[in-house]
């Protein structure tokens, strides 16, 4: 899987930014961090393959801080 997400994608169920993305043949699902993580365990159970980028929240946050 070579997609990368932007802050331009939002999630599906709530319009924040999104962090997961769930891929099954031409279908497929976004969600941010909360939501992604309380879908990631049935959908990959249905056999869709999930992206995680929620690392990307904690590189802001280390951007963001003073050093």
């Amino acid at each position: 899987m070579t997609k990368r997400m932007t802050k331009a994608d939002r999630c599906d169920r709530c319009g924040a930014e999104a962090f997961f993305l769930a891929m099954r043949g031409s279908a497929h699902l976004l969600f941010c961090n909360h939501h992604g993580r309380f879908h990631a365990p049935a959908l990959i159970h249905q056999g869709w393959e999930i992206l995680d980028e929620s690392h990307r929240l904690t590189e802001s946050e280390r951007q963001s801080q003073p050093v």
